[in-house]
């Protein structure tokens, strides 16, 4: 059997979509439904057929298998694909002898390379040369099996020491530059990215290193934390530090908590929470967010009590609103770090200041009340300017009403006042998510018709070679489809179709195959030839009379320009026509 073929029939698309945090509820039928992962929704608009292994989003129109699925959400090549849910679902892997494009080659000496290096990094970690490393870990509570377990290590200031060893590995010049791990002299060579620094390794949602972060540990080394570059693995705004981790107990808890730091997520991590991610070295972004969606619905903000993370912590809310997440801020006591906390009073004291946490709107009030007088109308004035883009990102009309009175109530604002000015501001101050442009819409006939020629082979023998060309003069939706159907006859798989189609008619087909008008159940029942060649005699009807109507056309336009001979032509032509 191909090799893409067994994966596509033995790994449930469900179990790895729901493994990768999608939510799907039963809509009907076969057919589940979810908000997209792939682009901002408010409205589900994200279908999947488990039962044909197969998804579609009306809204951004992707589509495809499990395979195609698990490229898309990693950023993975088809081959990287295919290996990983081999893998991870006990698929024996063919021989290879190489990776089947220049991209997958790419990306295998990446992955190699950082093998390599996270490999040199533990084994510093736990020598002489890592002495200063293990004092810094000593000292924030990081105990040796946790360092183990998140894969921390050290790096030297040589320069030379990560170099050697990837070239000793066999990697040339230019693959060297691919990896982001080191960097290129003005006057030739190379040298470490990283030197004398603490190393964290940062993974993919499924596991794989995928890039690295370090921390110097010299007081006159700057900047205090070093990321690797952009590379064909790592996209920084793409990812989020533990959630490879934390997903699990994400699941578990209903709730994720986002921090500002690598150490905060070790040392929650270490003291019993283990719902927590950071985002990596940068601020939080859209796209980390929509990934962070995918997983709950609910997040706990607790970043650094300083100003700066007082900062972060407005900025990420406004982010988080916009996918409507529910919302909590928790912000520690004696302006300890989240990891200082739970070292000095323990998980349990964490969790409970996590059930008493307030929801983002009274935070943001707090915030309010500390940085305008409220004493004054100015100053009120200014407050609720501050506050309305927080309530206007909010996509639900009453939730907005709702919180809004609730403001008005804890700031001590007339609320007539809070509701004019957010009506005033209305819609110029949302930003609602844009529908998807749509495609042209699939009449029922057709639509039927491709259902009932994908799902039997009853309907393809039957229909197929009646598929005339004379039939494709009608302005027919799905044309291109059962020309590739017509094309590829009975015994036809549905990767096959899709292969031959272009991404316009992949979301043709989906719509059909999606059907809306009844339930998958009534549809599937029906589903035959005689159906079929149903469809296909209405079909042939619509096409003789847009025939029938073009001839007349033409007939009005001989007749008007004198030409009689020609006239007399199409008037014999419609007569055959009319005699079928």
């Amino acid at each position: 059997m191909d090799f893409a073929r067994q994966i596509k029939d033995q790994v449930s698309i469900e179990r790895v979509m729901q493994d990768h945090g999608i939510r799907l509820r039963k809509a009907g039928g076969y057919t589940f439904k979810a908000l997209c992962p792939f682009h901002q929704e408010k409205t589900p608009s994200f279908n999947v057929r488990p039962d044909r292994g197969y998804f579609h989003c009306f809204g951004c129109q992707k589509s495809g298998t499990v395979i195609d699925f698990v490229m898309e959400i990693e950023g993975l090549t088809f081959w990287e694909a295919c290996k990983q849910l081999a893998e991870q679902y006990g698929i024996p892997l063919p021989k290879r002898a190489q990776e089947s494009d220049e991209r997958t080659r790419k990306r295998a000496g990446i992955y190699e390379a950082n093998d390599i290096a996270q490999a040199l990094f533990r084994s510093q970690l736990v020598s002489p040369a890592g002495q200063q490393a293990r004092e810094y870990l000593k000292s924030r509570g990081v105990p040796p099996q946790l360092a183990e377990e998140f894969g921390l290590g050290y790096i030297d200031r040589s320069g030379q020491t990560l170099l050697r060893r990837l070239q000793q590995a066999g990697l040339g010049p230019d693959q060297l530059e691919q990896t982001g791990l080191v960097l290129k002299r003005e006057g030739g060579g190379f040298y470490d990215r990283f030197r004398g620094r603490l190393m964290f390794p940062i993974h993919s949602e499924s596991g794989k290193v995928i890039a690295f972060a370090g921390r110097a540990l010299a007081a006159d080394d700057q900047p205090k934390y070093l990321n690797s570059p952009e590379t064909e693995l790592y996209h920084k705004t793409h990812v989020l530090y533990n959630l490879h981790r934390a997903r699990k107990a994400i699941h578990q808890q209903h709730h994720a908590i986002l921090v500002e730091g690598y150490m905060d997520v070790i040392g929650l991590w270490g003291g019993g929470v283990g719902e927590t991610i950071a985002s990596c070295g940068t601020a939080l972004t859209d796209t980390q967010v929509r990934i962070l969606a995918r997983y709950t619905d609910s997040v706990f903000v607790n970043f650094d009590p300083d100003t700066a993370g007082a900062a972060a912590t407005e900025r990420s809310l406004q982010m988080l609103l916009e996918m409507s997440l529910k919302i909590r801020v928790l912000s520690l006591p004696d302006g300890l770090d989240p990891d200082e906390f739970v070292q000095k009073h323990g998980a349990d004291a964490y969790r409970a200041l996590l059930e008493k946490a307030p929801r983002y709107f009274h935070w943001l009030a707090d915030r309010v009340r500390g940085r305008f007088d409220m004493r004054s109308a100015e100053g009120r004035i200014e407050a609720v300017k501050y506050l309305l883009p927080s309530v206007q990102r909010l996509a639900n009309r009453y939730e907005r009403a709702a919180v809004a009175e609730e403001l008005a109530s804890h700031l001590r604002i007339d609320k007539s006042f809070l509701f004019e000015q957010l009506r005033l501001s209305g819609e110029s101050g949302r930003r609602e998510a844009r529908p998807a442009a749509r495609g042209p819409v699939v009449p029922p006939v057709e639509k039927l018709l491709l259902r009932c020629l994908v799902h039997s082979e009853d309907a393809r023998r039957e229909v197929l070679p009646r598929l005339e060309e004379a039939m494709f003069a009608a302005p027919l939706v799905t044309q291109g489809i059962l020309r590739a159907l017509a094309a590829l006859g009975a015994g036809f798989d549905l990767d096959q179709l899709r292969g031959r189609l272009t991404e316009a008619e992949n979301g043709l087909l989906a719509a059909a195959l999606f059907a809306d008008e009844a339930t998958i159940e009534q549809l599937d029942t029906q589903l035959g030839a005689t159906q079929a060649l149903a469809c296909l005699d209405k079909l042939d009807a619509f096409g003789r009379d847009s025939r029938r109507n073009a001839l007349k056309e033409r007939i009005r336009a001989a007749e008007q320009s004198g030409d009689l001979g020609e006239a007399l032509r199409l008037t014999q032509e419609l007569a055959k026509l009319g005699r079928k």
